[in-house]
């Protein structure tokens, strides 16, 4: 069974950066596009950026411009970095796998925070 565990999330101003990180067990990681999720209270949750195994990417209207999705398939690793960060950027982040049929159970996601 592959988890998935992430991290980097925090409470960070109007207009600053953040970097979180998804690290996965299993080799799976490495042949299926992941992305970024994310839920903030009282609503659904919603994808906010995708990679490939190849590298493309692609991001919500939302994000574009902001938030950059990497990965490294040598690590099991992805990451979000998320710049110009905006209140209404506040929500758990989860990562997961974005076919439907291969994703697993969700992790504990990890809170950004935007506030003065």
């Amino acid at each position: 069974q592959v988890q998935l565990v992430e991290s980097g999330g925090g409470l960070v101003q109007p207009g600053g950066s953040l970097r979180l990180s998804c690290a996965a067990s299993g080799n799976i990681f490495r042949i299926l596009t992941m992305g970024w999720y994310r839920q903030a209270p009282g609503e659904q949750r919603d994808l906010v950026a995708a990679i490939t195994t190849g590298g493309g990417t692609n991001y919500a209207d939302s994000v574009k411009g902001r938030f950059t999705i990497s990965r490294d398939n040598v690590k099991n690793t992805m990451y979000l970095q998320m710049n110009s960060l905006k209140p209404e950027d506040t929500a758990v982040y989860y990562c997961n796998f974005v076919s439907t049929r291969y994703q697993v159970d969700w992790g504990q996601g990890t809170q950004v925070t935007v506030s003065s």
